[in-house]
């Protein structure tokens, strides 16, 4: 399975969203209407699932479906 699956599966188990809302360049917050609990489970997920640690200056940059997968793909490589 591919990073970018995995990410948008986790997005999909938190948020009340299609998938097809998410796209490369859907904003958290403004597109997805992420609430600030959804972030802090999104963050939670990515970590237990990718086995990372994602600081709090790296996830103010997480901001997008593809930043996401970027980030994430860094560390499944």
């Amino acid at each position: 399975m591919s990073v970018e699956v995995q990410v948008k599966d986790i997005l999909l188990q938190i948020l009340d969203v299609d998938e097809k809302d998410l796209t490369p360049s859907a904003h958290l917050r403004q597109n997805l209407k992420a609430s600030s609990v959804d972030l802090v489970e999104i963050l939670a997920a990515l970590e237990n699932e990718f086995d990372i640690e994602i600081s709090d200056e790296e996830a103010q940059d997480l901001l997008t479906v593809q930043a996401i997968v970027d980030y994430v793909a860094k560390f499944a490589a």
